[in-house]
């Protein structure tokens, strides 16, 4: 497991709206998301990792091999790389992001179970 996945510090930590991973502001900022910064583009960039990441997120998951886990295929998040995950977050991605999302062929599923 690459240490840049794992939080630093449990004071300020944020889940990726798209992915759910759990990192601090600081490491989205200097790393970016691991499983989706190729879209995202939050490395560098503040005003990003505000818009695509929430600090209001319930449960954490810990995954060490995600191809081996059933709660990992049960979050759809097996084929994501090792960390620290959150059960479900809270917010939206602004309808930009969606959109070239959307472009790029790839959808967005919403991580926020609070709403169904």
């Amino acid at each position: 497991m690459s240490m840049e996945t794992v939080p630093k510090d449990l004071r300020g930590l944020r889940a990726c709206l798209v992915c759910s991973l759990i990192k601090t502001f600081d490491q989205f900022e200097f790393d970016g998301c691991d499983n989706c910064d190729d879209f995202l583009r939050m490395k560098n960039n503040k005003d990003n990792v505000f818009d695509c990441t929430s600090s209001n997120f319930d449960g954490v998951i810990a995954l060490m091999s995600p191809e081996d886990s059933w709660v990992s295929k049960w979050q759809r998040i097996n084929r994501f790389c090792k960390g620290v995950y959150a059960i479900s977050v809270s917010g939206r991605l602004p309808a930009g992001v969606i959109r070239e999302m959307k472009s790029r062929g790839i959808v967005y599923r919403p991580r926020d179970t609070s709403q169904r």
